[in-house]
């Protein structure tokens, strides 16, 4: 059974070609020009999207809305932005909303999908439900929902990006990690968004677990984290 994507995107010439490829390679695509219309195709529970690929800038609300919406609304669906729009704090903006990626205009399609074959692989990486649950002390984590409880009444639910990083965290507890090693295990490369990014994401990750008596993440100065765990 193919991926099916939704494609959030106003520019006519482009919408067509990324449609298109996307199709020869395999995908199913559904295709709006309209924001407003996107949430309504996604909030549809039978159309089943495994990806939205949502353009930034867009008459009537803009990718970033969009996205945002996405977020409140509770639906567990990867995405990532396509634009023209190439400034630091947009990319780095969209990635702390919550996208899986962020890819700049004009680009590579064989790159895109190579993109979204690997968000759509992560997402859809399911395991048995005792494998999907992390437990350290007072911290439990399902990889499954997302979900990270502290002390048993403090739920938060994570970004996919989040997640993934705490578990990576997990899988290297009580050692010092560097940097650029967490960068290219996780996302394949080391640049000044991802590494700002990934500031973001220990920055949130430090702020849920402050409430654990059990867990924390510490910096290493001049080399990167340490994820403790107590025994």
């Amino acid at each position: 059974m193919s991926s099916k994507i939704l494609l959030v995107e106003d520019e006519i010439d482009l919408g067509n070609v990324v449609k298109q490829y996307l199709e020869i390679v395999g995908f199913e695509v559904c295709w709006t020009k309209n924001g407003r219309v996107a949430l309504d195709q996604l909030k549809n529970t039978q159309a089943g999207f495994h990806l939205a690929l949502i353009d930034v800038s867009m008459p009537e609300m803009d990718g970033f809305e969009l996205a945002g919406k996405i977020v409140d609304s509770g639906l567990r669906i990867p995405f990532l932005f396509l634009t023209a729009r190439n400034e630091k704090a947009d990319r780095l903006y969209g990635l702390k909303i919550g996208a899986d990626d962020y890819i700049s205009k004009p680009f590579d399609v064989d790159e895109l999908v190579l993109r979204i074959k690997n968000i759509i692989r992560r997402a859809t990486n399911t395991e048995s439900p005792t494998r999907s649950l992390i437990v350290r002390g007072d911290v439990q984590f399902n990889k499954d929902s997302l979900r990270l409880t502290i002390n048993r009444h403090r739920d938060i639910v994570l970004t996919p990006r989040e997640a993934e990083l705490l578990v990576y965290l997990f899988e290297h507890e009580n050692k010092i990690l560097r940097r650029e090693d967490i960068l290219a295990q996780l996302w394949g490369k080391n640049d000044y968004f991802l590494g700002r990014s990934l500031d973001v994401f220990i920055s949130r990750l430090r702020k849920h677990l402050n409430g654990s008596t059990c867990v924390s993440i510490d910096n290493v100065y001049g080399v990167g984290f340490i994820f403790r765990v107590c025994d």
